[in-house]
C-alpha cells in the first residue's frame, strides 16, 4: 500500500512539473512503439544531417581552398579528435540512462539528482580530458604516423580543437539529458543553427581572412557553442529539471551507478578510435593522394551514419523508460519494429550513395586532373564498400543501444574489443592479400565482428531482465 502511495505520488510530481512544457517531453511507456521511435528518430537524424554538413562542408572548403596536403591534415586529425569525443558521448550517454529508467518510473528527485550528479561529473572529465588532448595531441599525431609535411596543420587544427572540449561537454551532456526525456526536437534546432553557423564562418575565416586550417576549426568550435548554449537554455525552462544545490552535491551510490553504466561505453568509442586510430597509421603510409581519398570517403561514411546513432538514441530512451515501466513486452515490441525500420532506410541511404557518391566526392577535392581522379577513384571505392554492408552496421546500433537501454553497458564494451580486433587484423594483414582494398575492408568486417557478439549477449539479458522483473513483481 505504502509502495503504491509512493509510486502515485512520484506520478503526480512528474504530471504537474511537465505540464507547462510537456509539448517536447516524451514519455515511451504509452502509445505505438514503432510510432514513437520515428518520431523520436527523424528530429535526431535531421540534426545529424546538419552536424554532417558541417563535418563535410568543414572538409570540402579546406579541400577546395587549400588543396589536397590540407584534406590531408585534417583527415589526420580524425581519429585523435574521435578520441576525446567518443569518451564523452559514451560518459554523458551512460548517464542518460539512469535518467530515463528515472523519468520512466516517475521518479522526479531521483531524475534531478541523476542530472545535477552528472553536470559535476561532467565538467570533471571536460577538465581532464582538455588537459590530456594537448599535452598528447602531437604524439597521436605521431601514432598515426602521420607524414611530416602536414604534421605541422594538424596540429594547429588539433590544438584549436581541444581547446573546444568544454563545449562539447556541455553539449553532449545537456543533449543527452534532454533525450532521455523523449526531445529529440531542441538538439535538432540547436544543430541546425550551429550548421548554419560553422558554414558561414568556414567560409568568413578561410577565405576572407586567410586563417587557413586554423579558420576551420575555429568556426567549428564556435558553431559548437551556439548548439550548446540553445540546449542550455531549454533544459533550464524544463520545470522537472529546476535543480537545488543539494542535487549537485556527489551521491557516492548514485555517482558509483552513473559510472558503473556510463565507463564500459566510454571505453567502448575508445577501444572503436583505437582501431580507427590503427587503421589511419596504415592509410598514412600509401601517400597524400589515398589519404585525400580516405578522409573524404570517411566523411560521406558519417552521412552514411545519419540514421544509425538516431536509431539507437531512439531505442536507448524507448527501452530505459519501458524498463524503468517494468514493461518488456514494449520492449520486444520495440526492437523488432526498429530492427525492420534501420534495415529500410539503410537500403535508402545506401542506394541513394552508390548512386550520388562520385559527383559529391567530387566537390572535396582541387588539383590537377590526375589528382583528383585519383582521390576520387579511392574514395568511392571505399565508399561503396560500406553501402552494400551499411546494413550490418544498422543492426549493431539497434541492439547495442537496446542493450545499453537495459543497463547492460560491459558487453557493448565487449564488442568494442571485437570491433577493435577484427579492424586492426584486417588493416594490417588484407593489405598484403588484396592491396588497399583491404583497408576498405577493416571497416566492415568489425561491424560484423560486433554483430556477432551483440546478438548472442542481447538473447541472454532480455532472459536475465526478465527474470528480474518477474521476482520484484513477486515480492511486490
Amino acid at each position: 500500500m505504502e509502495n503504491h502511495k509512493e509510486n502515485t505520488g512520484k506520478k503526480k510530481e512528474v504530471q504537474k512539473k511537465t505540464h507547462v512544457k510537456k509539448t517536447r517531453i516524451q514519455n515511451m511507456t504509452e502509445g505505438k512503439p514503432i510510432s514513437l521511435i520515428i518520431a523520436f528518430a527523424i528530429p535526431l537524424m535531421l540534426g545529424n544531417v546538419f552536424q554532417q554538413l558541417y563535418s563535410v562542408v568543414d572538409s570540402m572548403v579546406v579541400g577546395k581552398f587549400l588543396g589536397v596536403d590540407a584534406l590531408a591534415a585534417l583527415g589526420a586529425t580524425n581519429w585523435p579528435n574521435w578520441v576525446i569525443l567518443g569518451f564523452l558521448q559514451g560518459l554523458t550517454q551512460g548517464f542518460s540512462i539512469v535518467m530515463s529508467q528515472a523519468f520512466g518510473a516517475q521518479n522526479g528527485k531521483r531524475l534531478r539528482k541523476a542530472v545535477g550528479n552528472s553536470m559535476v561529473l561532467s565538467g570533471i572529465s571536460a577538465v581532464v580530458l582538455f588537459v590530456i588532448g594537448q599535452v598528447f595531441a602531437r604524439s597521436m599525431l605521431g601514432l598515426l604516423n602521420t607524414p611530416e609535411e602536414i604534421v605541422q596543420y594538424s596540429m594547429v587544427y588539433l590544438r584549436i580543437s581541444f581547446i573546444g572540449i568544454p563545449v562539447i561537454t556541455g553539449y553532449n551532456l545537456l543533449a543527452a539529458i534532454l533525450r532521455a526525456l523523449g526531445d529529440g526536437q531542441t538538439p535538432l534546432r540547436a544543430m541546425a543553427v550551429a550548421s548554419i553557423v560553422n558554414v558561414v564562418l568556414d567560409l568568413v575565416f578561410v577565405t576572407v581572412f586567410g586563417w587557413g586550417i586554423a579558420g576551420a576549426a575555429a568556426a567549428t568550435v564556435t558553431a559548437q557553442l551556439c548548439s550548446c548554449i540553445l540546449c542550455f537554455v531549454r533544459v533550464k525552462r524544463i520545470e522537472i529539471l529546476a535543480l537545488d544545490r543539494t542535487d549537485f552535491k556527489l551521491d557516492a551510490s548514485l555517482a558509483k551507478g552513473m559510472y558503473v553504466l556510463s565507463m564500459p561505453m566510454a571505453l567502448q568509442n575508445l577501444l572503436i578510435a583505437g582501431g580507427g586510430m590503427i587503421v589511419q597509421s596504415v592509410v598514412n603510409r600509401y601517400g597524400m593522394i589515398f589519404i585525400a581519398g580516405f578522409t573524404a570517403g570517411s566523411k560521406l561514411h558519417g552521412v552514411l551514419e545519419i540514421a544509425t546513432s538516431s536509431y539507437g538514441f531512439a531505442m536507448t530512451t524507448y527501452v530505459g523508460q519501458n524498463l524503468g515501466a517494468g514493461r518488456m513486452d514494449r520492449i520486444h515490441k520495440g526492437v523488432r519494429s526498429a530492427l525492420l525500420a534501420a534495415v529500410a532506410t539503410s537500403a535508402v541511404i545506401s542506394g541513394t550513395m552508390l548512386l550520388l557518391g562520385r559527383p559529391i566526392l567530387g566537390g572535396f577535392v582541387s588539383g590537377t586532373q590526375q589528382e583528383i581522379t585519383e582521390t576520387i577513384s579511392v574514395a568511392y571505392r571505399y565508399l561503396a564498400i560500406m553501402c552494400v554492408c551499411l546494413p550490418v552496421l544498422y543492426v549493431l546500433y539497434i541492439i547495442r543501444s537496446s542493450l545499453q537501454g537495459m543497463g547492460n553497458t560491459v558487453w557493448p564494451m565487449i564488442s568494442g574489443i571485437g570491433e577493435l580486433i577484427m579492424r586492426t587484423s584486417a588493416a594490417l594483414l588484407l593489405p598484403a592479400v588484396v592491396g588497399e582494398t583491404g583497408v576498405f575492408l577493416a571497416e566492415v568486417l568489425a561491424w560484423f565482428g560486433a554483430d556477432v557478439i551483440l546478438i548472442s549477449s542481447y538473447i541472454v539479458t532480455v532472459r536475465k531482465t526478465e527474470e528480474k522483473l518477474k521476482l520484484k513483481k513477486a515480492e511486490n
